[in-house]
């Protein structure tokens, strides 16, 4: 997971911050993710824990009942929370019937998810926050497009999301990153593969949302519409982490190449910088964070004025 963060002019001055308490849930899926704590609802065959290749197998149907392979948070997330969620997404098929329907990743309210009345088809899903792909399908007989989708639904179902119309390509391993700023009533996201970006999800579409509550991270397979709107996907999930606070949060300069901030021990950080904010390159090795605050010093900062940013990386 990389994460690029607030970008820092040299020079300036600040004072240092204090290490935020942080929150970290990794699943590699190496042993048994039940050991773990995670746990299956609905149809519990949806999901299949493959230990030679140390992924998740998973069917989205959405023919069947709402069905989620989680893990409890141990606390609820609200819109003050910085937040985010990495995981490696590999499609083998995907389907859209009709007018399609979406696979999904992410956090949810597992109270909200698991009534009777909840339903994402029918956009009475609350306090959601997920990576969607729907697969593309046809409407009135015309083609309409995939896309990738960073979905929010507060507490009173008003939601937000930014999206790209961007095909999975089966086969392919893609890393997806879910960002929340803290406060912010929207989300935004990457897609990459083999280290390149795919999308940034450009394109959004709703306004800000209020309030909402979060506390699972969930793989989730949502029952369709009743009118036969769905998709039926097959593919892997590895990798799979959450982290609040953010990584990399506010950004001091105690002197000019240098910065400091609060940091991860589950995170490796890189000081980079840039004299024409079009290339961006390493600054000094990469260090792990030490859970409390961390300063990073340029090797050789240059002579004239320069901008830095710090990356965080979740090996």
């Amino acid at each position: 997971m990389k994460i690029v963060r607030l970008p820092a002019l040299a020079g300036l001055l600040a004072a240092s911050l204090v290490a935020a308490s942080a929150s970290t849930a990794i699943e590699r899926f190496a042993t048994d993710p039940a050991l773990a704590g995670w746990r299956a609802f609905g149809d519990t065959n949806l999901f299949q824990w493959d230990a030679t290749n140390k992924v998740l197998d998973v069917t989205w149907d959405s023919t069947q009942t709402n069905s989620y392979y989680y893990l409890p948070l141990g606390r609820t997330y609200t819109m003050a929370d910085g937040f985010c969620v990495q995981f490696d997404l590999q499609l083998t098929d995907a389907i859209a019937l009709n007018s399609g329907s979406e696979l999904a990743v992410g956090l949810l309210h597992f109270s909200d998810a698991t009534n009777a009345d909840f339903s994402r088809a029918n956009v009475t899903s609350p306090n959601l926050c997920e990576f969607d792909y729907f697969p593309a399908y046809f409407y009135d007989g015309q083609p309409e497009s995939a896309s990738v989708d960073a979905t929010l639904i507060d507490a009173n179902l008003d939601y937000y999301f930014a999206y790209d119309n961007v095909v999975l390509n089966p086969g392919m391993t893609y890393r997806v990153l879910l960002i929340h700023e803290p406060g912010a009533g929207t989300i935004t996201a990457q897609v990459c593969t083999n280290g390149q970006l795919v999308s940034s999800l450009p394109w959004p579409y709703g306004l800000p949302d209020g309030d909402f509550q979060l506390d699972t991270l969930a793989i989730s397979s949502f029952q369709d519409d009743g009118y036969g709107d769905s998709i039926l996907a097959h593919g892997t999930v590895g990798n799979l982490a959450f982290a609040s606070p953010l990584p990399v949060g506010w950004v001091q300069i105690p002197a000019a190449g240098q910065v400091q901030f609060a940091s991860d021990t589950h995170w490796l950080y890189t000081l980079e910088k840039t004299t024409d904010f079009q290339t961006w390159t390493p600054a000094a090795a990469a260090v792990f964070g030490n859970g409390a605050n961390l300063r990073l010093q340029a090797t050789n900062p240059p002579a004239d004025r320069a901008s830095y940013r710090v990356e965080a990386e979740l090996p």
